[in-house]
């Protein structure tokens, strides 16, 4: 048996892989389905399942892809999926790596105005407790919208016509497009720190949901309702709905209506410029379609989108390693503390200072009952002493001397206690109680027991 015949698990996955690459039809596979276990990494990349009753499969969708995306994909989601299937090598498993993404039954633009309405109305940004009543005479109108629009000439026109006294403050902002946002904020920001205006007219034209995107961002509708001066929303036409309305202080249906809102005794916009206008940006939108469409279409010709193919793998295979790294990080920070901790309290329990105190404590216990038990002893031998001083007081024979007894030494200065202890002739010495007596013996009586 040859063993060269045998493939490496490796190089058959990746024949498998090419055979999935090479496959046509396997390139902008138009899939619809469920999302489920849906993961947003931290590099941007969206990782889930899409599934149906009977069957599921992987799907990556990077950061490249997902940026256009204005709606947050969520588990249990329908959706419409276009994508390539290809295998991913290190898990040995096919998957759909996906190009673009809409709901199932509304549009993405749809979806994800009605997400952003329903966080911002629980963080109470709609309160119409919150919102200011417009002054009755503003002597200035401040106006945030592109300077060369034609919703700026109708709010000019229709304020000039109706209220000639008020001064008009222009601060430009785009309108349309991916800065558009920002820009708004930063106007609405500027009229605020200029502290002029008494009113603000926040707006611009008509147009498609995309057109009026910026108006939709939560950037823009936290702006105004930061905003210190009352701010009329005036966006598109009257059948266009934005966050921005639900932001304001009043929602005006268009332009021209927001300027009359702004100032007494208004009076219709001139229905030619508004027809011009919406006419323009149809084209326009129609214009920017067909351009689009021709950019997609080049985009994902071959030539463009095989490169890709080189990175997907390991751009996947980075987001792994990096949450595999992550975890290994917080599990050896967290051991590590714990061994400071437990090292730490070991060190203070054996410190020897501690020792040193501890036995300091046990000396000075020892000094204090050392110091009880020499008094309590003092105490007791002085009582004993006094007791045989008393004793020995009462035995002297000093004490009987004194009752009349005296004590005789023989010439050795012995103590004589018997006739037999003396002879005739010998000197005694007689010790009374006040003195002494020298006598000699003349005769010596000896009394026998019994007389």
């Amino acid at each position: 048996m040859e063993i060269n015949r045998y493939l490496t698990v490796k190089a058959l996955t990746k024949y498998i892989k090419r055979k999935f690459d090479a496959d046509p039809h396997l390139t902008n596979v138009l899939v619809k389905g469920e999302i489920s276990n849906f993961k947003s990494h931290s590099s941007g990349h969206m990782y889930f399942t899409l599934k149906d009753d009977k069957a599921r499969i992987l799907a990556v969708m990077f950061s490249s892809a997902n940026r256009s995306l204005k709606f947050q994909p969520e588990n249990g989601m329908q959706v419409l999926i276009t994508g390539d299937i290809t295998v991913y090598e290190a898990g040995g498993q096919y998957q759909i790596y996906v190009k673009s993404m809409q709901p199932d039954g509304m549009g993405s633009l749809y979806l994800a105005f009605e997400q952003l309405k329903k966080k911002l109305e629980k963080e109470g940004l709609f309160d119409e407790n919150k919102k200011r009543a417009l002054p009755a005479y503003p002597k200035i109108i401040g106006i945030v919208t592109s300077p060369t629009g034609a919703a700026v000439r109708d709010i000019i026109t229709t304020i000039q016509r109706r209220y000639p006294v008020a001064e008009m403050l222009i601060y430009p902002a785009l309108v349309q497009g991916g800065n558009a946002a920002p820009s708004i904020v930063s106007a609405i920001q500027q009229a605020n720190r200029d502290e002029r205006a008494d009113v603000l007219i926040v707006g611009r034209g008509g147009g498609s949901i995309e057109e009026l995107w910026a108006f939709n961002e939560e950037e823009v509708a936290k702006a105004i309702r930061s905003s210190i001066i009352p701010v009329i929303s005036a966006v598109g036409h009257e059948t266009d709905i934005t966050i921005a309305d639900f932001a304001a202080d009043r929602r005006a249906p268009t332009p021209t209506a927001g300027a009359e809102m702004a100032v007494p005794h208004l009076e219709e916009v001139l229905e030619k410029v508004f027809v011009r206008k919406t006419r323009i940006i149809r084209a326009m939108s129609e214009k920017i379609r067909r351009e689009r469409k021709r950019y997609e279409t080049a985009r994902n010709s071959y030539i463009i989108r095989n490169p890709q193919a080189l990175y997907r793998q390991q751009a996947e295979r980075l987001d792994r390693l990096t949450e595999m790294l992550s975890k290994e990080q917080t599990v050896y920070i967290k051991n590590t503390a714990a061994k400071i901790s437990d090292l730490t309290s070991r060190l203070q329990r054996s410190h020897p200072e501690k020792k040193i105190q501890e036995a300091n404590r046990q000396m000075n216990r020892l000094d204090a009952s050392l110091a009880r038990e020499m008094t309590l002893l003092l105490k007791n031998k002085e009582e004993v002493f006094r007791r045989q001083v008393s004793m020995l007081h009462a035995l002297s024979p000093l004490k009987i001397m004194d009752r009349g007894y005296s004590l005789v030494y023989n010439e050795k200065n012995k103590l004589v206690k018997s006739s037999s202890d003396v002879q005739t002739g010998e000197q005694l010495k007689v010790q009374l109680a006040d003195g002494s007596l020298t006598c000699q013996i003349q005769s010596i009586e000896v009394k026998n027991n019994g007389e």
